[in-house]
């Protein structure tokens, strides 16, 4: 793979799946998204690193739903007189809050053990 600083290389699809219900529960904690919406919070804000497609998002949602993680509801444009259909929004819950702090203790354990493994390690050398 080039060590190109302009280029971000594809995340391996595993590593990705594994962080996706975090990610998702840290952009929702922000404030209720629809689906295009987190879509494009996710891209921004990790500078194109993280590409998530509707075709992964989706099923990522409806399983943190199943377990109760995030809620969804339907919301239709606030202003008078402006077109455009409802949106199917999502939020978490009392439940996905806490999940995602143990995610995050999990994800910090995980970070930390991975990158004090590659500083003695030869790798890169």
């Amino acid at each position: 793979m080039p060590n190109n600083p302009d280029s971000h290389p594809a995340l391996d699809r595993e590593l990705k799946r594994g962080a996706l219900d975090l990610v998702i529960l840290a952009i929702l904690s922000e404030r209720p998204r629809y689906g295009y919406d987190i879509v494009t919070t996710i891209a921004e804000q990790t500078n194109g690193v993280l590409e998530v497609k509707d075709g992964t998002l989706y099923p990522v949602l409806y399983r943190l739903e199943a377990r109760h993680f995030v809620e969804a509801y339907w919301e239709s444009p606030k202003e008078p007189g402006e077109k455009g259909v409802p949106r199917k929004y999502y939020r978490v819950t009392e439940a996905g809050h806490a999940h995602g702090v143990d995610l995050i203790e999990q994800w910090n354990m995980f970070a930390q053990a991975i990158a004090h493994l590659l500083t003695t390690s030869r790798l890169g050398q």
